[in-house]
């Protein structure tokens, strides 16, 4: 029996939004264990969950079920889905909220939720949260296979895809896909765009950065590179918000000219 369900919402905790979905979940299967990623993501701000979710699916242990449910279209034509990918399971909306764990994993497949038998009675339009996809991530923990859910798709909605592209110049254009609470600004470059002993440079919003540190508080004050805890290449500086220095916000653009190995 899988027995861990994750959820990651924009519903924040100040409503009984949070506690509702937990309550369906608990009454299918009161043996399973949740655990809250955030609910603090902005409202309808899919990008922000598709990155957090990534950040973190890895962490928990093979046949966890991630609830996820960033979700303006609520109620619309948007279908709800279940994905198996990475030995895990994701269910929510077919938003593009899966994104960026498509991108990540080899292979996944992807089931549109249709199966009524598995909703709760007479599901809100506004709270498929409650109705749809938590008693549906309830089922999966008690062994349900997403095949008895709905039909697979091959069709998903999606994000702009997270590898940077090369320009003619043989320049790497990035973005900046997420800002933390610190103020960093984190981009879409891993190690894999690095060579080892490359000596890179990175250039956004006018701004050249050549400085790359191995730690926050290493050297002196102003903006560097740092690589971070979920891989990628982010923009810092010290004790500071790097995003309000620059005035970046998520999709800036970041380039990274082509390295001179040592």
């Amino acid at each position: 029996m899988r027995s861990v369900i994750t959820l990651l919402t924009d519903f924040g905790t100040a409503d009984y939004f949070v506690a509702a979905v937990k309550g369906v979940i608990l009454t299918i299967n009161p043996h399973v264990s949740i655990v809250d990623l955030t609910h603090e993501i902005p409202p309808q701000d899919i990008e922000s969950g598709a990155f957090t979710l990534l950040t973190c699916y890895r962490d928990f242990p093979p046949d966890t079920i991630h609830m996820a449910v960033v979700d303006p279209g609520v109620g619309s034509l948007r279908r709800p889905v279940v994905v198996r990918a990475g030995h895990h399971y994701f269910v929510g909306p077919d938003n593009g909220l899966f994104s960026y764990v498509y991108d990540s994993e080899t292979s996944h497949k992807t089931f549109h939720i249709a199966n009524d038998e598995y909703f709760r009675a007479d599901p809100s339009p506004t709270f498929h949260g409650r109705d749809i996809f938590g008693p549906v991530a309830a089922a999966l923990s008690k062994g349900v296979k997403p095949r008895k859910l709905g039909p697979r798709i091959f069709d998903e909605v999606r994000l702009a895809p997270l590898s940077p592209v090369k320009n003619d110049k043989g320049k790497l254009r990035g973005r900046i896909i997420h800002i933390d609470r610190f103020g960093n600004c984190i981009t879409n470059f891993t190690r894999a765009h690095l060579p080892n002993g490359a000596q890179p440079e990175l250039r956004v919003k006018r701004k050249v950065i050549r400085e790359f540190r191995q730690f926050f508080a290493e050297g002196d004050d102003g903006l560097f590179a740092i690589w971070g805890s979920a891989g990628f290449l982010e923009l810092a500086i010290n004790g500071s918000s790097a995003a309000s220095t620059l005035g970046a916000h998520r999709g800036d653009t970041v380039v990274l000219q082509p390295p001179t190995v040592n």
